[in-house]
């Protein structure tokens, strides 16, 4: 019996690095889609706003106010043909993201954001606009480099 616990701990000291990093990688992977999936939205805000689909503010440089506006989303002017041939102007909204998605090494909603007018490597934020977001995590990642830098 002694033998055989012997053994399982062995097993179960062997087999803990292995699960401790697959479950980091597993929240690495999603903190990689999360960020692709908020730049996404803000680049595709970005490109709405160029083509003045919608009023913005000029010091905002065409980027969103906060997170929550791509998510509330915002009113655009879309031309519609109708069967006749036609030509109308109707409101639309465009949503960009479904609801923010959480980051999953701070297990929190919060994300680290970035005003364009913000140096690139700034820890506050200006709150003139959302040009980029990053994890707030400290931690670093499988490949030696800091989560807040992706």
């Amino acid at each position: 019996m002694v033998v055989t616990l012997s053994i399982l701990a062995l097993l179960t000291t062997v087999a803990m690095p292995v699960v401790t990093t697959s479950v980091k990688r597993e929240k690495e992977i999603e903190l990689r889609q999360n960020l692709r999936l908020i730049r996404q939205a803000i680049d595709d805000y970005k490109k709405l706003a160029d083509e003045k689909k919608f009023e913005i503010d000029p010091d905002s440089y065409g980027y969103p106010p906060d997170l929550e506006t791509l998510v509330n989303g915002v009113e655009i002017d879309q031309e519609v043909t109708d069967s006749s041939g036609r030509k109308t102007n109707r409101k639309m909204l465009v949503r960009f993201l479904r609801k923010i998605p959480v980051d999953p090494m701070t297990d929190s909603y919060e994300w680290g954001l970035r005003s364009y007018q913000d140096e690139p490597d700034s820890d506050s934020w200006g709150g003139e606009n959302v040009y980029d977001v990053y994890t707030r995590s400290q931690g670093t990642a499988l490949n030696k480099t800091k989560y807040r830098d992706w």
